[in-house]
């Protein structure tokens, strides 16, 4: 087989090999961040050419299978070998705190060795009988709705983090900033919220899971604000209005991922399949999203800082001396601290490549066309949830401390 594989692989060896050279400390994260946006190139590309193929391997081939299951099969196997790939790192990297441990310079170096171990990975799932493909099928549903999580989380602290920032000058015109881009945010939501009953409430239907998920999304966003500002919670309208947003815009690609035979879908219903404009850009928001996500895990000081980090409140510096340069490697005894965990920082790659998996397999729900990319009832149900979620936790930062107060929440 390997052939497949093999092929897309070989085609980037050479490319890999004169850009891990280049790779330097500072730009470690974002390498990272560039190899898991191949897996997800190679995974389309196996996606769309490589079923025919599969279909030849005796251990891969099953009787009385679509064309959908063997790119669902194909799907996998990447991800699985990207999963595999960085849950590895992740278990190496446990325990790392300061930068004097000899696995930081195996988190920030060896990109040659590490690129051709990720290829060997890919190439040996395709190996694999069917059995295991499955249960990682069943696991990367669990792990996909954990990122989805984390997600939120790391967007919880950021909002949080945001308003504290510009609080903390204490100037009017931060202030006048904060009011302006908390109204600016609520305006948004409620508008986009008016016009996705627009697009999914076509009139001659009935649609009234659809019209209840708008009202919901509107009902949430007000709440939020009325929460937050209780005199007992003392909030901010700032978080409230960016998870507003959020939550109109998770609303909406629960709703474009209906069927496109769907009735109610205004966007795609009268569409058999998907452009190749649709689809690139759904990639493309799935790069940025996993990126972003994996980039804030770095410096979100929710949960990710190591105890000695300066993120997690030390007042140590993080060097003691002036005359040590960045990126210099030195055996000085001194402590050194790392500025975020890298263990969890791989663990968010981890879960995006079962995320990215089920993305691209229409969470291996068979029964929608295997053109298109995240559409169905199954992907429509998980946005839904996840912007319930969010509410939820959202929710839970403004009152916890009423109902916890000797704990700190954001």
């Amino acid at each position: 087989m390997s052939c497949l594989a093999s092929c897309c692989a070989a085609s980037t060896c050479g490319l890999c090999s004169t850009v891990a050279s280049g790779i330097s400390r500072k730009s470690a994260r974002l390498a990272y961040c560039g190899l898991f946006g191949l897996s997800l190139i190679v995974s389309w590309i196996l996606r769309e050419v490589g079923a025919p193929l599969l279909e030849k391997l005796p251990w891969i081939k099953s009787s009385n299978q679509t064309k959908t299951w063997y790119q669902e099969q194909a799907v996998l196997r990447v991800s699985l070998g990207n999963f595999l790939f960085f849950a590895i790192l992740a278990l190496i990297m446990i325990g790392v705190k300061d930068q004097n441990d000899r696995r930081d310079s195996w988190h920030h170096g060896g990109w040659i060795a590490k690129m051709v171990i990720w290829i060997l990975l890919v190439i040996l799932m395709f190996f694999l009988p069917n059995v295991v493909i499955t249960v990682y099928e069943i696991l990367s549903k669990f792990g996909a709705g954990m990122f989805l999580l984390v997600q939120v989380i790391i967007l919880l602290d950021f909002t949080h983090s945001w308003n504290d920032a510009w609080v903390e000058k204490d100037e009017q015109k931060w202030y006048i900033a904060l009011l302006a881009v908390s109204i600016g945010c609520y305006l948004l939501a409620f508008a986009f919220s008016g016009i996705l009953f627009i697009w999914f409430n076509p009139s001659g239907h009935d649609c009234g899971l659809n019209v209840f998920f708008i009202v919901m999304t509107m009902v949430l966003a007000f709440s939020f604000g009325i929460i937050a500002l209780h005199p007992a919670v003392n909030g901010s309208l700032l978080p409230a209005s960016v998870i507003s947003v959020y939550c109109a815009y998770v609303c909406y690609t629960g709703l474009s991922s209906e069927p496109r035979d769907y009735v109610c879908n205004g966007l795609h219903n009268k569409a058999s399949a998907v452009s190749l404009g649709t689809l690139i850009l759904g990639m493309l928001t799935t790069v940025l999203s996993v990126i972003y996500s994996a980039l804030r895990a770095g410096s979100s000081t929710t949960f990710l800082s190591p105890p000695s980090s300066p993120k997690a409140g030390t007042k140590k510096p993080l060097l003691e001396g002036d005359d040590v340069e960045e990126g210099k490697e030195t055996k000085e005894k001194e402590a050194r601290p790392v500025s975020y965990s890298y263990s969890f920082f791989h663990l968010i790659f981890a879960l995006a490549s079962m995320y990215s998996a089920m993305l691209l397999s229409g969470w291996t729900s068979s029964s929608d066309s295997s053109d298109l990319v995240d559409v169905g009832w199954t992907s429509v149900w998980v946005r839904i949830c996840t912007e319930w979620v969010t509410a939820a936790l959202y929710v839970w930062t403004l009152v916890a401390p009423l109902i916890i107060p000797d704990r700190e929440f954001f």
